[in-house]
């Protein structure tokens, strides 16, 4: 039991897994509203608004910053960390996605011959985020940073 203790003590942990948690049911619920069908999908993955990968790591750093302080080896570490996953999200994730989205509309032209198996295997095009994702995602995870912030205080 002390091991599961120690993690409900971390502050910086459960930060970053509020984050995440939090905008991975918010994503869900927007794709709800926006196409009227649930996804499951949405619950667990990547691309949408907000960015839970910036969630995440947002609530990760801030948390890092309140515990341990800005000029901390631990916020610098989450600041770094976070930095790379926002500009990942933005760049080659997103890229990869329009990538997909093209191959996926070059696949479905009568042209091609596929077996229906084949045809079903389309790729994922819904992997980036847009930086106005990603800026909300970064916003989300650093004001529920906060708020377990005051619940540990």
């Amino acid at each position: 039991m002390d091991f599961f203790k120690g993690l409900a003590d971390n502050q910086v942990l459960i930060s970053a897994l509020v984050g995440w948690t939090v905008a991975q049911l918010l994503k869900t619920i927007i794709d709800l509203i926006l196409n009227r069908s649930f996804s499951a999908e949405r619950l667990v993955g990547s691309g949408g608004m907000p960015s839970s990968h910036s969630a995440t790591v947002c609530g990760l750093t801030t948390a890092a910053g309140l515990v341990y302080g800005v000029s901390s080896f631990e916020f610098a570490i989450s600041f770094v960390l976070a930095s790379v996953v926002m500009y990942d999200a933005m760049g080659v994730r997103r890229e990869a996605g329009k990538q997909a989205k093209l191959l996926n509309m070059i696949l479905e032209q009568d042209s091609f011959r596929l077996t229906n198996e084949a045809f079903q295997q389309r790729l994922k095009e819904l992997i980036g985020h847009t930086p106005l994702q990603v800026l909300a995602g970064a916003a989300l995870g650093i004001a529920l940073a906060f708020a377990v912030d005051g619940c540990y205080a």
